[in-house]
């Protein structure tokens, strides 16, 4: 079972729920805190098959109205290894960055990430780093 586990924000909740084929944390305009990223990979132990203290695909989310700034963004994450994944609408009005990287990650680690991918944001007036999703290295497999 391939499931991939996100935290994006988007709407107000205090932790990781089933949304369908993700898990998925939100909330608006405040850091993903430690206690969230703790309980992520409880559940991601819990609830998948997956090596959660092995490599797993990261992929890393920003928002902003302006493709340019998100462009730049880009760039930069590319430079450390980053693969970009696209910039597309989100909604009105506002493009969504995904990068992606492979990356062996616990919940101290994945702070210390969400934490540079937040400065790197605030860096380039970007306006917001949305969130960040996980899921097993390789194509998905089917049942």
């Amino acid at each position: 079972m391939n499931r991939r586990f996100s935290i994006v924000f988007t709407v107000a909740l205090a932790a990781a729920v089933p949304t369908g084929s993700e898990f998925a944390i939100a909330q608006t305009k405040r850091q993903i805190s430690r206690s969230q990223l703790d309980a992520m990979f409880s559940q991601m132990r819990a609830k998948t098959p997956w090596n959660v203290d092995g490599p797993l695909l990261w992929g890393y989310f920003f928002l902003d109205g302006s493709r340019v700034k998100l462009e730049l963004a880009a760039s930069e994450l590319t430079s450390k290894g980053y693969r970009v994944v696209g910039i597309e609408p989100a909604d009105v009005g506002r493009y969504r960055l995904h990068v992606e990287r492979i990356e062996v990650h616990s919940p101290a680690s994945l702070d210390s990430r969400n934490q540079e991918l937040y400065a790197l944001a605030e860096r380039l007036e970007i306006a917001s780093y949305d969130g960040m999703d996980v899921g097993p290295v390789g194509p998905p497999t089917r049942k």
